[in-house]
């Protein structure tokens, strides 16, 4: 199968992003361990009150996704951050709110992801921003040997092998895009000896509970969502953390 979402047509911007940023692993500490533990922190509002930050940071790997942040969070989420994983709409907009010491790993669902990826590792203007659905980050703070490209793969096996969502002749579309924390959870699958999970699950039975650790936004938004299918996604985690194939730390799936 070809990579998703027709990713193959971004070839030549991602053949130059990638001679820019050089290296693929996690540095030579990390890479070095023979036993990698890694949890990938959801934005969910379980999140919240639960004092979990000390149990997070003991892990080797910190996975976080998007915007979410950690300063002011630390009780709950930990102050560590690893690895972000995020997209150019969920990418954070203000650069003192990146990390010293992460790792920016780019998650693309569509070529026009890669045109942003490319402005951002060549520090260029940017421009030509009109195919995104909210506003974008205008600046990365990482050198390019601190970027990342996540792997295709990962997004293409959550979606179609892992939950089941609709082929759609490999367009990007309603109800077919896995959730960044299910793409995050898969890669770790295949980069760790150990995975856990933090601030995973929507429960639609509260719908006036905060969706996200960080925000006032209400569950009930999440039934807005057009892109993904979280309750295929809900039952494919539940397996994973029946079959003892992941900890979830905060019992939200």
């Amino acid at each position: 199968m070809d990579a998703p979402f027709f990713l193959s047509s971004a070839e030549r911007v991602i053949d130059s992003i990638l001679t820019a940023t050089k290296y693929y692993g996690l540095g030579e500490h990390l890479d070095s361990l023979s036993c990698k533990r890694c949890i990938i922190v959801g934005n969910g509002g379980i999140l919240f009150n639960k004092s979990l930050g000390s149990r997070i940071d003991e892990y080797d790997v910190v996975v976080r996704l998007n915007e979410a942040p950690v300063k002011g969070y630390g009780k709950d989420v930990g102050t560590k951050t690893t690895i972000r994983i995020t997209y150019p709409e969920g990418a954070i907009q203000k650069s003192d709110n990146y990390e010293k010491d992460s790792l920016f790993v780019f998650s693309a669902f569509k070529p026009l992801d890669f045109k942003w990826l490319r402005q951002m590792v060549f520090k260029e203007k940017l421009r030509g921003t009109e195919g995104f659905w909210k506003s974008v980050a205008h600046y990365v703070p990482r050198e390019p040997t601190e970027m990342r490209i996540l792997n295709p793969y990962f997004i293409q096996e959550a979606a179609f092998q892992f939950i089941g969502l609709p082929l759609n002749n490999g367009l990007m579309g309603k109800g077919n895009i896995p959730t960044l924390g299910t793409v995050a959870i898969t890669m770790a699958l295949h980069n760790c000896d150990e995975v856990a999970v933090a601030g995973f699950g929507y429960d639609m039975n509260t719908p006036h509970a905060p969706l996200h650790y960080y925000e006032t936004v209400k569950m009930s938004a999440i039934k807005e969502s057009w892109t993904h299918n979280i309750s295929k996604e809900k039952e494919f985690l539940r397996k994973l953390v029946k079959a003892n194939i992941i900890t979830d730390m905060t019992n939200g799936i």
